[in-house]
């Protein structure tokens, strides 16, 4: 098969990205017609890795009884995420026909409210350059992306999506406001082309992909015979809902098993809530218990008690119809105690504060207005406050936030605020919250 043509631009090339996108899209363009190019996040190690493989690389589907391999071929370039020139360039090119995006909750700089957050100091950054005070690049991924539009406005190159692929509700609308703020900066001509020419795409993405690690790298060069610096390891399970419109065309992912919906709100707070908030519960209340991976922690009885009541407080505030509940968490917990998948309960810690804010405090406010207690949001939330004052070392884009918090009069109420101010206002759920923290 001859090389795909450039169509596709990823922002944020990982693990996760590479076993979930790259994945529908090779098998939804078995013509070899939408080629990806791939830009790093916080790092070009990735880069640096695929680079001299010509950018193939080998996914091995982990299941309970066995692996399977398989080349990737879908990703035909791959550059640093830093090089904004080039990113400008690539997006200026009228074959792009998308950007879908894997920064992470915290690269999309929203606040609470998932409006841009303009007490952030790289967004203040980002809206003087857009302004005109300075001539320098952007430094967040969405300033980046904003610059590139403009580009490709000047260029006349077309309309384009934008498909983030994050865990946050209403992603598609995020990016839509974000980019929407940074185009106002620019100019009504700007601001036209990004909401008029530009379209926003939600989407739910799921598939359980643990951080590679040097013995899946020895296992790999051992079945395949040949040498893989960058293999991904991920799940069988797969899902990808997507909601929104595509002008300049994209690949047949439903032949790869992607959902087309007009609301996408009950998939994605289904996968947020359950499977995502779990997570997150699991991650904290589990290191407490010095457990390192999901299926030690699931296997723990304590601790799949705490997720059965998180999974019960949840249900209530999602349809009953056409989301098949019962199914969905039975599917979880066999996915969970999956042990040849070694998800780490670090690697899911990480950016808690923004992550719980859109994972368990939803379903606490709305548990709080029906007049019920919410203890298994208290438990998440709990849980994370006596983790993060007992670690030093972690991972938070809102960690000086964190650290200001531990160091204040009243370290408890200080990290509750962050991942959730308006539950400030429920003095019996804090109350809650504080008495399990201690335990």
């Amino acid at each position: 098969m001859s090389r795909r043509p450039e169509r596709i631009v990823h922002l944020g090339v990982g693990a996760f990205f590479r076993a979930h996108q790259a994945w529908y899209t090779q098998h939804a363009d078995p013509a070899g017609q939408w080629g990806i190019v791939g830009f790093t996040g916080r790092s070009a190690t990735v880069a640096d890795e695929l680079q001299p493989q010509d950018c193939k690389y080998n996914l091995v589907t982990r299941g309970a009884d066995g692996d399977s391999i398989e080349l990737m071929e879908s990703l035909v370039r791959i550059e640093d995420g830093a090089n904004v020139r080039n990113l400008v360039a690539t997006i200026s090119n009228p074959d792009i026909a998308l950007v879908t995006l894997t920064i992470t909750e915290a690269g999309y700089r929203v606040g609470a409210d998932l409006e841009c957050d303009l007490t952030d100091a790289r967004v203040i950054f980002d809206l003087g350059i857009f302004a005109g005070k300075t001539d320098a690049e952007p430094v967040t991924t969405l300033g980046r992306l904003a610059l590139a539009l403009e580009a490709r406005r000047v260029a006349e190159a077309g309309p384009i999506a934008i498909v983030p692929c994050d865990n946050m509700p209403s992603n598609g609308l995020v990016v839509r406001n974000v980019l929407s703020r940074f185009a106002a900066e620019m100019g009504v001509a700007s601001l036209g082309y990004f909401e008029n020419q530009v379209s926003y795409v939600t989407t739910s993405i799921d598939r359980i992909t643990p951080k590679t690690t040097q013995r899946d790298i020895d296992d790999v060069a051992r079945i395949t015979g040949e040498k893989d610096a960058s293999p991904v390891v991920t799940e069988p399970f797969s899902d990808w809902v997507l909601s929104g419109d595509f002008p300049a065309g994209r690949p047949e992912w439903q032949a790869a098993g992607a959902r087309f919906v007009e609301d996408i709100h009950p998939f994605e707070n289904r996968k947020l809530w359950l499977l995502n908030g779990s997570h997150s519960l699991l991650a904290y209340a589990g290191q407490l218990l010095g457990y390192q991976t999901v299926a030690e922690a699931i296997a723990d009885e304590q601790l799949l008690s705490s997720v059965r009541a998180f999974w019960a407080e949840a249900c209530r505030h999602l349809p009953q119809e056409g989301l098949d509940l019962v199914a969905y968490q039975t599917a979880l917990l066999e996915r969970f105690r999956n042990a040849r998948i070694a998800h780490s309960l670090k690697q899911i810690s990480n950016d808690g504060a923004t992550k719980l804010r859109v994972r368990v405090v939803p379903t606490a406010l709305a548990e709080l207005e029906a007049g019920r207690t919410a203890q298994a949001c208290a438990v998440a939330i709990a849980s994370w406050v006596a983790w993060v004052i007992d670690t030093e070392d972690f991972v938070d884009s809102q960690k000086q936030q964190i650290v200001n918090a531990k160091s204040s009069k009243d370290p408890f109420l200080e990290l509750v605020s962050l991942v959730g101010p308006d539950l400030l206002t429920h003095s019996d759920f804090i109350a809650l919250v504080r008495n399990i923290s201690k335990k």
